[in-house]
């Protein structure tokens, strides 16, 4: 069995640096595998690092080690005119650890390395806000699977296309928190389904709130992601990036179409009436030993 990127599992880190790229026309694999590798090959060792690659430029890498039902990710039309838009990149980079500095050093380092074939159409820095919340002032991840549970529900299992690496969808959210402000912390604890201060599930759980909206189960079974989101911003803009990784990639479609509206009840998630996305992608996080093959031992 490959071994899953470790960096993905590496928890409690601080400091998060997020870039998705679009590569450019004509641009050849050999010359993306020599310009990132040389770059990642720079990078201190407290940097995390995690890559993964859109649907199209994994097929030019590695066309042999495709994932089966690994697609493009499209814009989801919701219902209220509520739209998850598509922004489809090629390259995905996170880089994360204790010090700021030393993610954004070797940001820049591959923002360098790639300027020639690659145009950079993402770059957020994330952080931890107070003892682990989103912006909204929640707790984010309350829900979250750890240690084995975590990599069974991250980690595409031995004998299927794409073994070890992980199916990942990132979006970027951005919050109206002066509206949902307005709202007495009753009605915020309605919108998201958990109590503010210890995030406990509400005994009366509307069907419209965020945590029923994103509680995907098959026959009666919950399908499990791991989230690895962090907020982001300053004072014009702020909001949550969201990093997820899973085992199938299923599971964020059917998770998108229950909070736009799209499953058979129609229900919307009423969190997005106070956070909208500007950004989604679908991509494949490749194994340890795929990634140190391309892009040398650093990359693994």
């Amino acid at each position: 069995m490959p071994t899953p990127q470790p960096a993905i599992f590496c928890e409690n880190t601080p400091h998060h640096y997020f870039l998705e790229f679009h590569l450019r026309a004509r641009w050849e694999p050999a010359e993306l595998q020599r310009l990132l590798g040389r770059a990642i090959a720079k990078r201190a060792p407290e940097t995390n690092l995690v890559l993964a690659f859109g649907r199209d430029a994994w097929e030019r890498l590695a066309p042999h080690d495709v994932p089966e039902n690994f697609i493009a990710f499209h814009a989801v039309l919701g219902r209220q005119d509520r739209t998850a838009p598509g922004t489809q990149g090629d390259i995905l980079v996170w880089l994360h650890g204790e010090r700021h500095d030393l993610n954004l050093a070797c940001a820049m380092e591959i923002g360098r390395a790639l300027a020639g074939i690659a145009t950079l159409e993402l770059e957020l820095h994330g952080f931890n806000w107070l003892d682990s919340r989103d912006m909204t002032g929640f707790i984010d991840g309350t829900e979250n699977p750890h240690g084995d549970e975590a990599r069974a529900a991250a980690v595409i299992p031995a004998g299927r296309a794409g073994a070890g690496g992980s199916f990942v969808l990132t979006q970027q959210w951005v919050h109206d928190l002066a509206r949902f402000g307005e709202l007495a912390q009753a009605e915020q604890e309605s919108v998201i389904g958990r109590s503010k201060p210890d995030s406990v599930e509400l005994e009366d759980v509307q069907p419209t709130a965020h945590v029923r909206r994103t509680d995907v189960q098959v026959d009666g079974q919950p399908l499990k992601i791991y989230r690895r989101s962090a907020p982001y911003g300053g004072l014009r803009q702020h909001g949550l990036y969201f990093l997820a990784f899973s085992r199938e990639i299923m599971i964020f479609a059917m998770q998108l179409d229950r909070m736009f509206g799209r499953a058979e009840d129609g229900l919307m998630d009423r969190l997005t009436e106070f956070s909208t996305p500007v950004s989604g992608s679908y991509w494949f996080a490749p194994p340890a030993e795929s990634l140190a093959a391309l892009f040398g031992p650093a990359a693994g």
